[in-house]
């Protein structure tokens, strides 16, 4: 098997949400987890977002205020207009 190019903590935290739905190539996946190996700083920011993921995904719509939700609402939508590429 070739050696693969080692992966940064940059291109970890960008591949995670791919790596938590099993949604990675095999071959990045093989980076990804080699990198979690060598790196204790990716390791936790991992189980971090583990974490999150599973307490988000605990809630239900009645768990959260109105105020709260709108909010929530107005922030992601004005983060995809601006993310938008003239």
């Amino acid at each position: 098997m070739a050696a693969t190019a080692s992966m940064t903590c940059q291109e970890l935290v960008e591949l995670v949400t791919d790596y938590l739905l099993g949604a990675l190539a095999p071959g990045e996946r093989e980076r990804f987890e080699a990198h979690l190996e060598e790196c204790e700083g990716c390791r936790i920011y991992v189980d971090q977002m583990r974490r999150t993921v599973s307490a988000v995904g605990a809630l239900r719509e009645d768990d959260v205020e109105p105020e709260a939700r709108d909010a929530l609402l107005g922030v992601f939508r004005d983060w995809k207009r601006s993310s938008r590429i003239p």
